[in-house]
């Protein structure tokens, strides 16, 4: 009995309007665990943890480079990290972690694959699994590991990537 009236109950809350949806609405404790409780015991689970297949070479890495800057860099940033948001970045909730400032060197390279992959549920990332084969999402891993300490040459091509505006190179060559 006092499970169902426990259910009754935060269906009745649901239902209210009293859990906030909106974007700009900071979640309460329980739904920040929850969700973080289960992102963690997912990739746990099912991110690859054998090694990245693709070779760390500059070539690799500058190629992650351009895949980032494509696709990337208007939700996490630029190398000027938080100092240099973009206006999408500033609207959505949960923040999008600017990857310069708060990084992702320390992750298993299997644990980046898997959230570029698959997206997270409930934020603003979404599934590039139908976009990309999985030799580009490796070659992301690849560049979000290694992006504190890139040779010179991909260095230098990471520190001219823009957050915003996004511009193609068709778009470029008509200014």
């Amino acid at each position: 009995m006092t499970l169902v009236v426990a259910l009754i109950g935060a269906y009745a809350l649901v239902q209210s309007g009293l859990i906030p949806a909106n974007a700009d609405a900071k979640p309460g404790r329980l739904e920040a665990w929850m969700a973080r409780t289960s992102l963690d015991a997912t990739l746990r689970r099912d991110a690859p943890k054998e090694q990245n297949p693709v070779a760390l070479t500059e070539q690799n890495l500058l190629e992650g480079v351009h895949l980032f800057a494509q696709n990337c860099a208007v939700c996490h940033g630029s190398a000027k990290g938080t100092a240099s948001l973009s206006t999408i970045a500033k609207g959505e909730y949960p923040p999008p972690p600017q990857l310069a400032t708060d990084g992702v060197e320390d992750d298993p390279e299997g644990v980046s694959f898997w959230k570029i992959k698959h997206g997270i549920r409930l934020t603003g990332m979404p599934s590039f699994g139908y976009s990309f084969s999985d030799q580009q999402i490796w070659t992301l891993a690849l560049f979000l590991k290694h992006m504190d300490k890139l040779p010179p040459a991909v260095q230098q091509t990471w520190l001219q990537v823009r957050n915003w505006p996004v511009v193609s190179v068709n778009q470029a060559d008509r200014k």
